[in-house]
C-alpha cells in the first residue's frame, strides 16, 4: 500500500520549502475520499491554498496504487508549465523515498505542436501561403526563408520536436511549414511514424503517473474517442471556471465560400469532382451575401440549397479521395481529404439543426460572409463524455457563485434529472484579505464610453502608477486600451524624467514580459485576458492592480445573447445570469492578481463607478475577495506611496527549464527545481489561450466571430513569433479589425507601428 497520505503531503510541502496550510490538507483528503468512493469533487480553493499540491498528491498516490495514470487537465499553458516545470520535480524528488521510486509525469500537446518527421523530409506538399518551399529555402530569400533554414537546424538537435523549446520562435508561416494537423497526419501509415515526435511522446506518456494535457484536449479525446490519452479512472480539471468555454470552444464549426474555394484547390489535382465545389461555393457566396449579419434563427430556402450542394459535392469528392485499400496514403492527398472533410462535416451540422445549436452570419471586409455553429449549452455533453466511468476532480479559485456551487455545476451537467453524484467544497484562502490589501473604486470617474481611454481615466491611472512607484499590473478590457495608455504614460514619463518603464502584451513573449515585471520593481506591465487570469508575481513586483471597467461580454456575441435569452424565455434574468456572472468570474480572476502570499499589500483599483453606483454592484463586489473596500482616492494614493517607501526587493524569478519526452524537465533541469527552494514568482513558461488541440473542423467563439481551432493556433505563435501584421493578414485572408477582435478575446496583441512587436499571449488561471 501507498504512503500515508498525511505523510505524502507533509513531505511535499517540506520538498517545496513550504508551510502546511489547513485548507491544502482538507483539499487533498477531499480528493482522496472522492477517488476512493468514486464520487465527483468540486473545490473551490482560494489563492495561497496550494491547490496543486493539494491534488497532485493523492492524485500520484492513486495512480502508483492502481497502476494507470492520473490525468490532470488546465486551461492554459502557464499553469501546464508550472505542474511540469517546477511542481512535479520537486514533488517527485519529494515523495520518492516515501513511495521507493519517484513519481513520473508528462505533457501531452496536440500535434501542431511538434515538427514533423515526414514533413520535413518532403513528404507533404508546401503550404500554400508561403513563398518557398522546404527543398528550395534560401537564407537570403527572406526572413521566412531564415526562420525555415533554423527550423531544420533544430530539428536536428531536438529531443521532443516540442515548439516551445525552440527559443526565440519562429513565426506561424515557418511552423506550418514542418508541422501538420491532426487530421493531415498519415498516422500508423506514415513511412516515418518510427520517428514521429508526437508518437514517441504519446508512447512516454502512457507509462507515467501523471499526465499533463489542457481541457481542449481531453475534451476532444472524450468526445471523439480517439484514445490520445491512456486508459485513466480519475481525472483532475483545474482552472475549472474556463472548462465550459474550453469545450464550447472545440465543437465550434464555421462555413464560407472561401475555405470552399480553397479546399477544391487543394484537391484539384487528385478527384475530377471539384469544379462542383467551386460551383457550390459560388452558389453559397451569393446567398450569404443577401443575409443580414447576426443570428440566424431560421435557414432560408436558398440557404438549405447552398449548403446542401458543399454538402453533396464534397461527398462526392469524398469518395474520390478515398486511398484504394491497401494503397499507400501521400500527404497531398491527406492535407485535401482534410479540407474536404471539413466542409462537409460543418454543412451537415448546420442542415442537421441540432436543438441547442447556434448559427449566425458575420461579413469580414476581407473574407467576406462567413457562417459559424455553436452550441449553446454543452451540459449534457460534458456530462455523458467526460464524467463517464472516471472520478473527475474540479478546482478553481472561483467555483462558487452567491454561496452555491449550483450554477456552475448546470453548466457542466451535475445537476438535474439523471445527474451523477458530486459534492462540493470551499476550503476558503489562508489570506487575512481585509488586512493585507484595499480594494478602491474610483466613483467620481464618469461610466466608461466606447470612445477609448479618456482624459480623465488616464489621469487616474497616472496618479495610481506614480504614487506606487511602479510595481503595477493592468489589466484592460481591450489591447487597444492598454496599447495606448501605455503610449501615452510612456510620453509623460519621458518628458519629466520618471524612472518608471511601462511594458505592453504585444511587445514580447508573455513569459518574458511577466519575467521583467517581476525582477524590476519600477516596472508596469499593461494588458488584457492574458494578464487578467494567470499572471503569479507574489512579493513586492506587484502592489497595484489596476482595473480599467467592468469585464461584460460584449453585447454582440452571439452565444451570451442566445443564454441570455434562453434564460428570460424560462423566466430567469438573463443579464445577472450571463453578463454580470462573466464580469464576476473577471473580476475575481483579475483581482485575485496581487495578493499570491501572506506578506504581500497592496491596492486593486477599479477604475469603473459602476462599481458602486449600478443596480448590479453588490453581485459584482461580493464576487471580489473581501479586500477593505473605500471609495476615498486621496487615502489610496498616501497608501501606495507608503508601500513604495517600504517595499523590499522583489523575489527571484525562476527561468524556463528544457523538457524531454516524459518526465517533464530534463533531468538536470528537473534536479535544478527540485533543489530550487526560491519562490518561483512567475509563470515559467510562454503563455497563450486554449493550446492547439489535434485539429478537426472546429473553431473559437469570440463576439460575433468564430476562428478555427488551427487558426487560434496561428494567432498565438504568429504574436509569439513576432510575424508581422501584414504577413498575419495575407496568411488568414482576414481583414484587421477581424484579427484584432480575436486577439482582443483571447488576449493577444498584434501592433501595427513599429516600435511595437506582435507576439504571443493566452490565458493564464
Amino acid at each position: 500500500m501507498p504512503a500515508d497520505l498525511d505523510a505524502l503531503l507533509a513531505a511535499a510541502v517540506a520538498g517545496v520549502d513550504g508551510t502546511e496550510r489547513p485548507g491544502q490538507v482538507q483539499m487533498a483528503q477531499a480528493v482522496q475520499h472522492a477517488v476512493e468512493h468514486e464520487e465527483h469533487l468540486l473545490v473551490q480553493a482560494g489563492t495561497g491554498t496550494g491547490k496543486s499540491l493539494a491534488y497532485l498528491v493523492p492524485a500520484v498516490r492513486h495512480a502508483m496504487q492502481a497502476g494507470r495514470p492520473a490525468v490532470v487537465a488546465t486551461a492554459t499553458l502557464a499553469l501546464q508549465a508550472q505542474i511540469v516545470d517546477r511542481d512535479m520535480p520537486r514533488l517527485a524528488v519529494a515523495l520518492a523515498p516515501l513511495l521507493g521510486r519517484r513519481p513520473t509525469y508528462a505533457l501531452v500537446k496536440g500535434r501542431r505542436n511538434y515538427l514533423c518527421a515526414h514533413k520535413l523530409d518532403g513528404g507533404f506538399p508546401a503550404e500554400e501561403d508561403t513563398l518557398i518551399g522546404l527543398d528550395q529555402v534560401d537564407t537570403g530569400a527572406s526572413r521566412l526563408g531564415a526562420e525555415v533554414v533554423r527550423l531544420r537546424s533544430w530539428a536536428q538537435e531536438t529531443d521532443s520536436g516540442d515548439r516551445d523549446e525552440l527559443i526565440p520562435g519562429v513565426s506561424e508561416r515557418a511552423w506550418r511549414q514542418v508541422s501538420v494537423s491532426a487530421h493531415e497526419c498519415l498516422g500508423g501509415k506514415c513511412p516515418m511514424v518510427a520517428e514521429c515526435f508526437v508518437e514517441r511522446s504519446r508512447e512516454a506518456a502512457k507509462d507515467v503517473d501523471v499526465v499533463v494535457t489542457n481541457h481542449s484536449f481531453m475534451a476532444i479525446d472524450a468526445f471523439e474517442g480517439r484514445q490520445m490519452l491512456s486508459e485513466h479512472d480519475l481525472l483532475v480539471v483545474d482552472e475549472a471556471h474556463e472548462l465550459v468555454d474550453r469545450v464550447t470552444a472545440t465543437i465550434t464549426d464555421e462555413i464560407s465560400a472561401g475555405l470552399v474555394t480553397a479546399a477544391a484547390r487543394r484537391a484539384a489535382k487528385l478527384a475530377e469532382g471539384t469544379a462542383e465545389v467551386e460551383d457550390a461555393g459560388e452558389l453559397l457566396q451569393g446567398v450569404l451575401e443577401e443575409i443580414p449579419e447576426g443570428r440566424v434563427t431560421a435557414l432560408s430556402d436558398g440557404l438549405v440549397l447552398a449548403l446542401t450542394r458543399v454538402r453533396d459535392a464534397t461527398r462526392a469528392v469524398q469518395s474520390e479521395l478515398k486511398p484504394a485499400p491497401g494503397g499507400d496514403v501521400d500527404g497531398a492527398r491527406q492535407v485535401a481529404r482534410a479540407a474536404i472533410d471539413e466542409l462537409n462535416e460543418n454543412a451537415s451540422r448546420i442542415l442537421e439543426g441540432r436543438e441547442l445549436d447556434v448559427v449566425w452570419l458575420s461579413k469580414d471586409p476581407r473574407r467576406g460572409p462567413v457562417l459559424r455553429v455553436a452550441p449553446m449549452s454543452v451540459a449534457m455533453l460534458v456530462r455523458d463524455r467526460i464524467f463517464d466511468q472516471r472520478t473527475v476532480v474540479l478546482t478553481s479559485a472561483t467555483l462558487e457563485l452567491g454561496g452555491s456551487f449550483d450554477a456552475v455545476a448546470g453548466t457542466i451537467g451535475l445537476r438535474g434529472e439523471g445527474a451523477p453524484m458530486w459534492h462540493g467544497l470551499d476550503v476558503g484562502s489562508p489570506f487575512d484579505y481585509p488586512r493585507q490589501a484595499i480594494v478602491y473604486v474610483a466613483r467620481d470617474l464618469p461610466a466608461p464610453g466606447r470612445d477609448g481611454t479618456s482624459p480623465l481615466l488616464l489621469d487616474e491611472i497616472e496618479a495610481l502608477v506614480r504614487a506606487a512607484g511602479g510595481r503595477t499590473l493592468g489589466l484592460f478590457s481591450s489591447m487597444r486600451a492598454a496599447q495606448n495608455t501605455a503610449e501615452q504614460l510612456r510620453a509623460k514619463f519621458s518628458t519629466d524624467g520618471t524612472d518608471i518603464e511601462i511594458l505592453c502584451q504585444g511587445e514580447d513573449q508573455i513569459g518574458t514580459l511577466v519575467r521583467q515585471f517581476a525582477r524590476e520593481p519600477t516596472t508596469c506591465l499593461f494588458g488584457t485576458l492574458t494578464l487578467w487570469q494567470g499572471v503569479d508575481v507574489p512579493g513586492s513586483a506587484c502592489q497595484l492592480v489596476v482595473i480599467d471597467r467592468i469585464p461584460f461580454p460584449r453585447p454582440d456575441d452571439p452565444l451570451s445573447s442566445a443564454r441570455s435569452e434562453a434564460i428570460a424565455r424560462m423566466g430567469g434574468n438573463g443579464f445577472m445570469a450571463v453578463s454580470a456572472t462573466h464580469a464576476a468570474l473577471r473580476l475575481a480572476q483579475g483581482s485575485g492578481r496581487l495578493v499570491r502570499r501572506s506578506d504581500d499589500r497592496g491596492v486593486v483599483a477599479v477604475l469603473d463607478s459602476r462599481m458602486v453606483t449600478a443596480r448590479y454592484a453588490g453581485f459584482l463586489q461580493r464576487s471580489l475577495p473581501p479586500f477593505w473596500p473605500t471609495t476615498d482616492r486621496d487615502l489610496v494614493l498616501a497608501a501606495l506611496r507608503r508601500l513604495d517607501e517600504v517595499a523590499p526587493p522583489p523575489l527571484p524569478v525562476a527561468d524556463p527549464a528544457l523538457r524531454g519526452l516524459a518526465g517533464g524537465a530534463h533531468a538536470a533541469d528537473g534536479a535544478a527545481a527540485a533543489s530550487d527552494t526560491s519562490h518561483p514568482a512567475v509563470d515559467h513558461r510562454p503563455v497563450a489561450g486554449p493550446p492547439p488541440v489535434p485539429a478537426s473542423a472546429r473553431t473559437a467563439v469570440t463576439g460575433g466571430h468564430a476562428w478555427t481551432v488551427e487558426q487560434d493556433s496561428e494567432l498565438r505563435d504568429a504574436v509569439e513569433a513576432g510575424i508581422d501584421l501584414d504577413d498575419l493578414v495575407d496568411h488568414l485572408e482576414l481583414p484587421v479589425d477581424a484579427i484584432q477582435a480575436r486577439l482582443d478575446q483571447l488576449g493577444l496583441a498584434l501592433e501595427t507601428t513599429p516600435t511595437l512587436a506582435p507576439w504571443l499571449g493566452g490565458a493564464d488561471v
